[in-house]
């Protein structure tokens, strides 16, 4: 799952970012635009990604093994957190970005063509709000939201843990930890979106601001299209 990219997120990018090089600043306006359009590039590219190879990633998932997919899909992955998070040049943050998006764009095709359309608009719909409720929160109570962070990390890997044990060692197939991400990943949502906001406003912050919110868009997706298809 995707979430396993953010608990191997670099601590300390919120301090890379702050020494970044205040001369490359732009405006808080240029900043969120540039932001947003790259964050909508990553969805627009994971919607393409499904409509055209959802066939072929299934043909592609019923033939090989689940570690080599794991592998495909981790290490471009973990390799475009890394190279996003330690470059200052926003160029090279893109292309880690779109290193993180290519292998979530192919795990969208090979998951998304299991469920019925009217519950993957459902889940779209439900990431839309909370997205946009997070959104509006973080903006008005920055402060609340940006000393969420080590609670929020504390209990992402807390709650994978205890995912895996419950799962693979006492069978547990239950909605409990969906609803538990569900909650984790909403408040990363406005975690990062109020500390794009206290970065300095560089090129490079943008697109790794970007990568920072897609992750947690993408993470909330799954979960509640996983609640939504149980309940169907």
């Amino acid at each position: 799952m995707a979430e396993t990219s953010v608990t191997t997120y670099l601590s300390d990018r919120k301090e890379v970012r702050l020494e970044s090089g205040l001369p490359d600043s732009v405006s808080a306006r240029t900043f969120n635009v540039v932001m947003c359009a790259v964050l909508f590039w990553g969805f627009l590219v994971n919607a393409a990604m499904v409509y055209f190879l959802g066939d072929m990633m299934m043909a592609v998932a019923a033939r090989i093994k689940w570690w080599m997919w794991l592998l495909a899909y981790a290490v471009p992955t973990l390799a475009g957190i890394i190279i996003a998070a330690r470059s200052t040049n926003p160029f090279i943050s893109f292309v880690g970005y779109n290193l993180v998006v290519l292998p979530i764009g192919l795990m969208l095709a090979m998951l998304l063509p299991m469920f019925p359309v009217e519950i993957i608009f459902k889940a779209m719909v439900l990431t839309a709000i909370v997205t946009l409720t997070m959104l509006v929160l973080a903006v008005t109570a920055p402060q609340f939201f940006l000393g969420l962070g080590r609670t929020l990390f504390v209990a992402l890997l807390v709650g994978l843990l205890a995912e895996v044990v419950a799962t693979f060692l006492l069978g547990y197939r239950g909605m409990l930890f969906d609803w538990l991400f569900v909650i984790i990943f909403s408040g990363y949502i406005g975690y990062d979106v109020a500390r794009s906001q206290a970065f300095p406003k560089t090129l490079d912050n943008a697109v790794d601001s970007a990568l920072d919110i897609y992750l947690d868009i993408i993470n909330l997706f799954i979960r509640l299209l996983s609640i939504l298809s149980r309940n169907d």
